[in-house]
């Protein structure tokens, strides 16, 4: 049987048994990853029918690209991470990330102990990042099962892990690129900057060509040609584009994929609906079981061959510090939910295993490193779901709810699939008039929890003030300047069978609280809908109420 043959018929043993055995775990609870990677290791090691050819990588190569850009697309959250910053949320994330890379370098590196690894320092941080790593998927998962998603502990988690998971992939993505064989010292100053230029410079075309030019482009593109799925493999296409600009300019392509995705996660709901059916069916059928399969091809016992003690520390103390750092983190920030938010910084997903191979594939780790972390990351995946469902039902209402100031995306892909702007529209509240003094405004209509307000007219829209513009006005002339001196007349307004998770996605980009509805007929204004009100939305199905 010739090599063309031998990889085809690997494919799709891999394939059709990874999916039967998944089939099989659901039916004990068990995760779908877990059933890809026995599949290798039952196809390879075990009864060595399948091996790794360089046709089989090259497939294995497009997957994790494929995968790397549906977790930029579900997980990551740009706009979200940029507007917590300074918020304890963001403290929480930062502090646990920290103090559990930390722990973890003490063991990938030998400036302390020489655990004999014998990893690079870019490899030992890269490998750090993993081990420190937090996964929003399976956190979101999860919440939602247990219908923690509509609590204000799920909306907390949710929140911190987001920022976690989005710094602790940008640190791995960083140092993969630099996995140069034998180097062993930290890259220099100005290589540090380069590449953070690079990152920064790589994300802003990757947002303007995602979300300014690609959207209309493809949404003209599909009237005007009328093809079944163009936009679906223009999308593919692109994906391959990007992740080859990213090598080009010495980024690693599973940056590119994941950047490209999180860039796409505002596309308009018409078009996801549109695409990401048959995203969603090509990685879940093929590319994404494939690919799991392909680290139980991997996997061996043969990191029993390591000292004891390396592997006792690197099983226990990353897991420490990862424990120290969630519970520090919290506490800091004073979340008041200090067990269920470790539990939730905790959680390991398929991100970690997909990371180590990438390593080991880059030569970068050792094959007994990367069988001995895999299986670490597959107790993680096990063990934690239920401890995060655990904790957060057991832990009691904060007294103090403090919830995020803007509402993440993302939440809305888990918590608000398909829910429009009428379902949240509240037509009779009421609105501050022009002719009043900032004075007035601020004693009357001023909260904690908004930023933004829309000022009306006889009913009609006039404009928007915000509460962080009028810092600039001294407070001794509050009392006489009218409210339509500081309004701005440029908002984002939105109709009432919007979706709202293109509403919110659109008040997060543009820092804003509160979008205007107007009739999309007549122009006439019907209301408004916040951030605040969103959450609220949320929070009802813990009343009971019916979402949407």
């Amino acid at each position: 049987m010739g090599h063309e043959a031998q990889a085809i018929l690997s494919i799709g043993l891999l394939v059709v048994v990874a999916k039967l055995a998944e089939g099989v775990g659901r039916r004990f609870g068990l995760n779908s990853v877990i059933a890809y990677a026995a599949t290798g290791v039952l196809l390879g090691p075990v009864l060595g029918v399948v091996e790794i050819s360089q046709e089989l990588s090259v497939l294995l190569s497009i997957g994790i690209f494929v995968f790397f850009f549906l977790i930029g697309l579900d997980e990551i959250d740009i706009s979200a991470f940029v507007a917590s910053i300074q918020g304890r949320f963001f403290v929480a994330a930062i502090v646990s990330l920290l103090i559990a890379m930390l722990g973890a370098l003490v063991v990938t590196t030998d400036l302390i102990i020489d655990f004999e690894l014998g990893l690079s320092f870019t490899a030992a941080l890269a490998l750090s990042g993993v081990l420190a790593l937090s996964s929003l998927g399976l956190v979101a998962k999860v919440l939602s099962d247990g219908g923690h998603l509509s609590k204000p502990v799920g909306i907390q988690i949710f929140s911190t892990v987001v920022i976690a998971e989005l710094m602790a992939l940008l640190v791995v993505g960083f140092t993969i690129g630099e996995h140069s064989e034998g180097e062993a010292t930290v890259p220099s100053a100005a290589r540090v900057l380069l590449l953070l230029g690079q990152i920064a410079g790589f994300t802003v075309v990757t947002w303007i060509l995602s979300r300014k030019v690609a959207p209309p482009l493809m949404m003209f593109l599909q009237k005007y040609f009328n093809v079944p799925q163009l936009s679906f493999g223009l999308l593919l296409g692109g994906l391959f584009l990007m992740v080859i600009l990213a090598e080009q300019i010495g980024l690693h392509g599973t940056i590119g994929a994941l950047l490209f995705g999180a860039a796409l996660s505002g596309l308009p709901h018409e078009l996801k609906v549109d695409i990401m059916p048959g995203m969603r069916s090509v990685a879940g059928g093929l590319f994404v079981p494939l690919f799991f399969a392909s680290a139980g091809l991997y996997f061996s016992l043969d990191f029993v061959n390591l000292p004891p003690w390396t592997i006792v520390a690197l099983v226990l103390i990353p897991l420490a510090a990862k424990v120290a750092g969630a519970f520090i983190g919290s506490y800091m920030a004073r979340l008041e939910i200090a067990l269920p938010m470790a539990a939730g910084l905790m959680a390991k997903g398929v991100a970690e295993i997909a990371l180590l191979l990438v390593l080991l594939q880059d030569g970068d780790i050792s094959e007994e490193v990367f069988s001995l972390i895999v299986l670490v990351m597959l107790c993680y995946i096990l063990i934690i779901p239920p401890i995060i469902d655990f904790t957060i039902r057991r832990a009691r209402d904060p007294k103090h709810v403090r919830l995020p100031n803007v509402v993440p995306a993302s939440l809305a892909n888990f918590a608000l699939d398909g829910v429009r702007v009428r379902a949240i529209l509240d037509p009779s509240r009421s609105y501050p008039r022009p002719d009043i003094t900032v004075r007035r405004f601020v004693d009357t209509w001023a909260n904690s929890y908004q930023d933004d307000y829309v000022v009306t007219e006889k009913d009609n829209f006039v404009g928007i003030v915000s509460l962080s513009k009028l810092r600039y006005l001294p407070r001794g002339e509050w009392h006489k300047v009218p409210l339509r001196n500081v309004l701005r007349h440029d908002p984002l307004v939105a109709h009432t069978n919007d979706f709202i998770e293109d509403v919110l996605q659109s008040m997060t980009e543009r820092g804003v609280t509160v979008t205007p509805i107007i009739d999309e007929k007549s122009g006439k204004f019907l209301g408004t809908v916040t951030s605040h009100d969103v959450l609220e939305h949320i929070l009802s199905a813990a009343r009971g109420e019916h979402l949407g």
